[in-house]
């Protein structure tokens, strides 16, 4: 059966791909080609399992994407990205001892939006990602989907529509979901919108934002992560998958060195997270919730 969820507004998004594509082209956009490269790295703390022993995270992800605005109301885009997700299991309670290790990530997509009129934009992302451990085939960890949408410029203080998404999983039945998609200023200096986040800890949610001044911008979010990735031959379920999930909640703090240049800090807990080890099929091997999982990390980011 097809699942449907939406955990409030923190929408699950393949990629790290925003939707401010939705809303129109960031500010300070350029004609011709833009470029932005992203790099950041998130630690999760060591923390304990249900069923014994502890597990860390070590996350590093870099992106480079592109952008060109071909004519008033057509823009297109393209984003590729790679990273690694380092586990660290200590004791034997969950799948027994290392049930893996290195995660790699690689993916692709195509963000398109048009501006139908005035008010209203339609947009569509097209993705494809690759999730498998050090030893597996990326092929094997394939899977991709399309978010697509319309949304509705209400007032120059508000912007909202709605949207869906569809992607397949691996061994797993597809994710089918509504979008909500929201950019509202609230105010001169606070803003509450569906964010980019950073790209080490994945996809889009809910966030809080207040520009404190012209070169600090403080946010406060959260958001739904499940990541599924194929497992290599030599552990115990040979050829199975992995799946993480959880609700990160964070707080951030980004600096403009200038207007192409923004360094990051973020901080904060993953809670409700679950661990599954599944075989070759699909069939669980083991599961295990796991504690809140403290985490800090940094990020930087430059357009050119």
């Amino acid at each position: 059966m097809v699942r449907y969820f939406l955990p409030l507004v923190l929408v699950h998004l393949l990629a790290s791909v925003s939707p401010s594509w939705a809303a129109g082209p960031p500010p300070g956009a350029r004609d011709g080609w833009s470029w932005t490269l992203q790099a950041a790295g998130v630690s999760q703390l060591d923390t304990d399992m249900d069923k014994g022993g502890e597990v860390g995270v070590d996350r590093y992800f870099v992106s480079l994407s592109l952008a060109r605005q071909l004519s008033s109301s057509l823009r297109v885009g393209a984003e590729l990205g790679y990273g690694e997700a380092r586990y660290d299991f200590s004791g034997v309670g969950f799948g027994g001892a290392d049930p893996w290790g290195t995660v790699r990530e690689v993916r692709l997509s195509l963000p398109l939006r048009y501006a139908a009129t005035d008010r209203w934009s339609l947009f569509a992302i097209p993705s494809i990602r690759f999730n498998a451990e050090k030893g597996a085939d990326l092929d094997d960890g394939a899977n991709g989907g399309l978010l697509a949408g319309a949304i509705y410029r209400v007032s120059d203080e508000l912007s909202i529509g709605p949207g869906f998404g569809v992607f397949s999983e691996i061994e797993d039945d597809p994710s089918v979901f509504p979008v909500l998609l929201i950019d509202w200023r609230l105010s001169d200096s606070l803003s509450l919108k569906t964010g980019g986040g950073f790209a080490a800890s994945r996809g889009p949610g809910l966030e809080l934002e207040w520009e404190a001044s012209e070169q600090w911008k403080l946010s406060i979010g959260g958001r739904y992560e499940k990541d599924r990735s194929r497992l290599d031959n030599a552990g115990v379920a040979p050829g199975g998958v992995a799946e993480d999930l959880g609700f990160p909640l964070y707080v951030s703090a980004e600096y403009s060195l200038s207007d192409n240049l923004q360094l990051g800090l973020i901080g904060g807990a993953k809670v409700g997270g679950e661990l599954r080890l599944e075989d070759a099929t699909g069939r669980l091997v083991s599961e295990t919730d796991f504690d809140t999982a403290p985490f800090f990390g940094a990020m930087l980011k430059g357009r050119f």
